[in-house]
């Protein structure tokens, strides 16, 4: 293997263009500097290597030592950082999306043209064979693209047509100094199982798999590029303001509703997408499909899967109820985005207005959110009803209910529902009042 060959053959660099390189000082990593180092004069290209302290292993600080010394004997820009502490219960994963959002923000303090990664051709097997096994759609399953448009800059991973054995090589007949990973053997990693049992199997049946692996990762991108094109056309007609109309979404092929699905997703998740796969599909097909006018389904990372009448979406649970309590006198602004304000008169008598009299209700009013258990005595029915089956029977839709404004007396009374429903308290407009509230 030429030290300039992979380069010079994949990519038309412009003079002065500017390249992040993801390096973690391994051999695939350290191959690739030394591949662009090769010509970097050629092109006069500007080059910064961005290395992550995963801050796990005792070795991290001399092999992020060593890329210091490294980078200033090529004179080369250096950046790094280190991982203090991590939040989620898959590791892997969080690793990969700081390492990501990291190397981005470098790309554009440089104005940089390209992000590259070492990932090879090993690597591209490993993860096919994952999404495989765990389930995913078109686009998940062909792995991961040597070159994506990502809008100001390009991701690349020029190393993909080669084995990670022919990368060590190559640092052996170049004489480039690399570490090794000491936790790439431990088998608690869903990737090292697939690497130490998995690939070389696949590597005594084919020598050169990682090129048939390649070659079904871009014909399932040509592919997948075709039935995003058919998906889109039904998308405007289902999804409005990121929910799923029901019955225009069942009408769809059952092959496009996935792909809806999956898109909806990917749209939700981002970088966390690695943790959807087929059962959640499913699930939310049953909530779909359920004859329930509401569901909920839990899905990873506090997502939840909503089934609210004739629509679907998602939304991040949170982590606290949102509560509010405004003492209202002249006006209140509420949370949800209205308001509630006192009026001189109307002639309006919708459930938008509440006349009450100041001699049947205890001031100071409360503008409040719902609370467990909540009543109101209905005007022109006998006894109360829960606060609850008037937002059911009102079909207001789960996502709004904790936001949506309970008015009360002084004395914790239900005197009106904004909007909904109107209490015993409500007076007519021939009746003695001299409050008048007005929602809007």
């Amino acid at each position: 293997m030429k030290r300039n060959i992979l380069i010079d053959r994949e990519f038309e660099f412009k003079e002065g263009d500017t390249i992040v390189i993801g390096c973690s000082s391994g051999p695939d990593s350290m191959a690739l500097m030394d591949m662009l180092l090769a010509i970097r004069e050629r092109y006069s290209l500007k080059l910064v290597c961005a290395h992550v302290n995963h801050n796990v292993r005792v070795e991290s600080k001399l092999e992020e030592e060593y890329l210091r010394d490294y980078c200033i004997q090529n004179h080369l820009i250096f950046e790094t950082m280190k991982i203090e502490k991590y939040g989620d219960d898959n590791f892997e994963n969080e690793a990969r999306n700081i390492r990501y959002h990291y190397f981005e923000e470098l790309v554009h303090k440089y104005h940089a043209n390209y992000l590259m990664t070492a990932h090879h051709g090993d690597d591209l097997i490993e993860t096919i064979l994952m999404r495989m096994v765990r389930g995913s759609n078109l686009s998940g399953y062909s792995g991961f693209k040597k070159c994506v448009d990502m809008g100001s800059y390009y991701l690349v991973r020029p190393l993909i047509r080669f084995t990670k054995e022919e990368l060590v090589e190559y640092d052996s007949k170049y004489h480039i100094q690399y570490f090794n990973d000491s936790s790439n053997k431990k088998s608690v990693y869903t990737r090292n199982r697939y690497r130490k049992k998995v690939l070389p199997f696949l590597k005594e049946e084919e020598p050169n798999v990682h090129q048939k692996f390649l070659k079904f990762s871009e014909i399932l991108q040509e592919v997948s590029i075709f039935v995003n094109k058919e998906r889109n056309k039904v998308l405007k007609k289902v999804i409005k303001n990121g929910k799923i109309s029901i019955e225009q979404f069942l009408e769809v092929d059952l092959f496009l509703q996935k792909e809806i699905l999956y898109y909806l997703m990917q749209e939700f998740y981002q970088d966390d997408l690695i943790l959807i796969h087929d059962k959640h599909i499913e699930l939310i097909f049953n909530v779909i499909k359920t004859k329930k006018s509401n569901m909920v389904i839990d899905l990873p990372n506090g997502v939840q899967a909503i089934k609210s009448y004739d629509v679907f979406y998602l939304k991040r649970e949170m982590d606290e109820l949102t509560c509010y309590e405004i003492e209202l006198s002249e006006y209140a602004k509420l949370p949800n985005g209205h308001y509630i304000k006192r009026i001189a008169s109307t002639s309006e008598n919708s459930n938008q207005i509440c006349k009450l009299s100041s001699d049947e209700i205890v001031l100071p009013l409360v503008v409040r959110t719902r609370k467990l258990g909540d009543k109101i005595y209905l005007k022109g029915i006998d006894g109360s009803k829960k606060v609850k089956d008037v937002f059911i029977d009102c079909k207001v839709p789960l996502d709004d209910r904790d936001m949506w404004p309970i008015v009360e007396d002084g004395l914790g009374r239900i005197v009106w529902i904004p909007g909904l429903k109107k209490s015993k308290f409500d007076k007519k407009k021939s009746e003695k009042y001299d409050i008048i509230l007005k929602y809007c």
